[in-house]
């Protein structure tokens, strides 16, 4: 690869450009087999660039100073505001020890952020365990200026119950900090484990006599260096140690025996108190990952006699280890999946004993192993869900309480019958309830209430699949209200997202109900590339096949144009992360085709993306490969905006935390677009100087920035609510 720079340090173009509020460009010239690729903004990448950050902030303020004359702009922020006043409180984080001691987050209306509260069983009395308010002024690494709220992202109880591992970090990150509070007296050990993630990656594993856990650690915590993600470590901690002193069991550097990459995560995983080995995973982007197993005494003995389990050819995953039967899911030669079993003294994942064969039209997505059997759930089109039972040989389908887009399984294990399934839909609020499987019944344990909302009576769900191009059938759900008329003039929003075999499963979205309340059509586009039809669905939007992901969106748009649910005039396209590939490249490719378009922390330079301290390289391929670099450049939205074409109306977001969409993707592509974009339309980037990736924020600035989305959807799609109160040019 030969790299070529062209640096321009023109006044006149500086002025230029500073005049007409674009970017300072930089252009360099990458060459890739014989390719030469024109990056004309590269110099935006260097975020300790002073001009770069003083244009997001400037771009930042022109975007508020536009939003603020929208009218309506607070409608949504205030609606769900209401509605959470209207439900009381929220809870989340839900975790049950096998002694029914019940931990999780809880966040009363009036609050900003959630604290950690505690009860003994269903119908024990609630008690308040940890305001994360108070975390600064007992951490020595926060500074005590510094006034930036503190989230909780997740809670470990121990085996026990007896002590709880909380993890906070500052809003808008994802790194943490890990404290450990004694339950009974609400003692909090005064030093904390830094540089992990608990709450996206690997988790916390409690030692099966609760005097410590393992956790992934961080050599690197800065989110801008290149080494950022890379040889990462499982740490086993015991309680009253100095966590500074690292007791690394399962890493690169603690076992180069077994050839760790530098960007994967050596995670360690066990399911039950008892059971007698760990499982080693190396994570990555690929949904199939090489495995090693280790008994429990050894590696409390510091033994690394990591041995061999499944390969990434064997296509295992989701296994769980009792006694000497291990239990997982098998995509080989079953794309939708089959509950396989074998043992572990004769290991055999490709011609393993098959206990649930792969159904025709259903994936099967988990399972959970309990006294009474194996309950497992599968999806149909990723919309429409069932659950069973396998027992004693037999296959038993369970009648949910009611029809589900979405299921999700909880129990204490496997020594207990206890089993909790809660549903939801996209018009159906999540609802959590206990399977007695005696009786065949369920008796709901929600503990929060369960409301009615009359304003949604007419809103409705309906779920059809569209004809793409190829003649393959993409899932389209549509929540819109129930009277209205087919004649082309709704204002659509289509959300598509289509990557790492990720499904958009069906959730009571408030948001989305929020719009078909005003009069719009809500769309989901299941495009490939997601998981909604299993490993094929998935690879039929993977590296050399993604162009199926966006031009299935492309596909489903103009299905809706046809049936005269919206026009072109009326419809916009929304992805966030990931989803900017699709979006991104379905708007440069038909750039006629839509009104508005929302690339909320956007992934739009793809063939940069493997540059930044989160490499995605698995996933969507690698610029070292030519035949993945050539794909790579064709998912690049960044690189196929051209000089003179008139691009829809633009709302650009980005975080400057945001450690997976590196802040500069939407940036450079918000900078080339206002460049050489030929059209009137408004292009606007908003980057949030607190925020990461939408996550860990307080309640009400996720709903503001929610709502700033939909104001601007509705604005330009021509809702008469929310134009501007002046006249806005671009």
């Amino acid at each position: 690869m030969k790299v070529l720079f062209f640096i321009f340090y023109f006044f006149t173009i500086s002025i230029l450009a500073q005049k007409n509020n674009l970017a300072i460009s930089q252009p360099v010239v990458d060459e890739y087999y014989g390719v030469k690729i024109l990056d004309e903004y590269r110099n935006l990448e260097n975020l300790k660039d002073s001009s770069t950050i003083n244009w997001m902030k400037s771009q930042t303020s022109y975007t508020n100073s536009i939003l603020n004359k929208i009218h309506k702009r607070n409608y949504y922020s205030e609606k769900r505001l209401e509605f959470d006043k209207k439900q009381g409180y929220s809870v989340s984080n839900l975790k049950i020890t096998n002694n029914d001691k019940y931990f999780y987050l809880k966040q009363n209306a009036e609050e900003k952020i959630a604290k950690v509260y505690y009860r003994d069983g269903f119908a024990g009395e609630e008690k308040l365990l940890y305001d994360p308010t108070y975390f600064a002024s007992l951490s020595e690494n926060v500074n005590l200026n510094n006034k930036c709220e503190f989230i909780v992202n997740l809670i470990s109880p121990s085996w026990n119950g007896n002590r709880l591992a909380i993890s906070i970090s500052e809003k808008g990150k994802e790194m943490s900090e890990v404290i450990i509070m004694e339950v009974n007296s609400k003692y909090i050990y005064p030093k904390t484990i830094t540089n992990t993630e608990p709450g996206t990656i690997g988790g916390i594993k409690w030692l099966d006599d609760n005097s410590g856990f393992i956790y992934v650690y961080f050599p690197i915590s800065d989110i801008t260096s290149n080494q950022f993600n890379k040889n990462t470590q499982s740490i086993l901690y015991v309680i009253g140690e100095n966590p500074k002193k690292l007791h690394d069991v399962f890493s690169r550097k603690n076992n180069p025996d077994l050839k760790i990459d530098e960007d994967q995560y050596p995670i360690i995983l066990t399911y039950n108190q008892d059971d007698k080995y760990y499982i080693g995973i190396l994570a990555d982007m690929d949904k199939y990952r090489r495995t090693f197993i280790i008994k429990k005494e050894d590696l409390y003995k510091g033994e690394k006699n990591w041995k061999p389990f499944y390969q990434k050819e064997d296509k295992a995953f989701n296994s769980q280890v009792l006694g000497e039967e291990i239990f997982f899911l098998s995509g080989y030669n079953s794309p939708n999946y089959k509950l396989c079993r074998t043992n572990i003294n004769a290991l055999d994942f490709k011609n393993p004993f098959i206990l649930i064969q792969e159904k025709k039209d259903e994936v099967i997505k988990k399972f959970v192993i309990t006294k009474d059997g194996i309950y497992y759930t599968t999806t149909k089109n990723g919309i429409e869900a069932k659950l069973y039972l396998y027992k004693d040989g037999k296959d038993i389908p369970i009648q949910l309480p009611y029809v589900s887009g979405n299921i999700d399984l909880q129990s204490k294990g496997k020594d207990y019958s206890d089993i909790w399934v809660t549903c939801s839909g996209w018009a159906n609020d999540e609802q959590r309830f206990r399977y007695n499987a005696k009786t065949n019944t369920f008796s709901l344990e929600n503990l929060v209430p369960i409301l009615e909302y009359p304003e949604f009576s007419d809103i409705i769900v309906k779920e059809i699949t569209v004809k793409a191009r190829d003649g393959e059938e993409i899932p389209l759900s549509l929540i819109y209200n129930k009277n209205i008329k087919k004649d082309g003039k709704s204002p659509t929003l289509i959300d598509s997202y289509g990557s790492y075999g990720m499904s958009n499963s069906p959730y009571f979205a408030k948001g989305y109900m929020l719009w078909a309340l005003q009069g719009g059509i809500m769309a989901i586009a299941h495009v490939r590339g997601g998981g909604e039809k299993g490993e094929k669905w998935r690879l039929g939007g993977y590296k050399e096949t993604k162009p199926n992901t966006w031009r299935d969106l492309i596909d489903c748009t103009e299905y809706l144009i046809n049936e005269k649910y919206t026009s072109k005039d009326k419809v916009a396209i929304w992805g966030a992360s990931a989803g900017g590939i699709t979006v991104g490249r379905a708007m440069t490719e038909r750039p006629d085709l839509f009104k508005a378009v929302i690339l909320e922390v956007g992934m739009t330079n793809a063939i940069r993306d493997e540059f930044t301290p989160n490499n995605n390289a698995k996933e969507f391929g690698t610029v070292k490969n030519p035949k993945e670099f050539k794909a790579l450049l064709e998912m690049d939205a960044y690189h196929h905006i051209k000089k003179g074409v008139k691009y829809p109306s633009t709302y650009i977001t980005g975080g400057i935390n945001d450690e997976r969409v590196t802040v500069w993707e939407p940036v450079k592509f918000a900078a080339k677009l206002m460049a050489n974009d030929a059209s009137n339309n408004p292009i606007l980037l908003k980057i949030d100087f607190e925020g990461g990736h939408s996550g860990n924020v307080p309640v009400a600035q996720r709903y503001a920035n929610l709502g700033d989305i939909f104001a601007f959807a509705f604005w330009q799609l021509g809702h008469p609510d929310y134009q501007p109160k002046e006249s806005i040019k671009k």
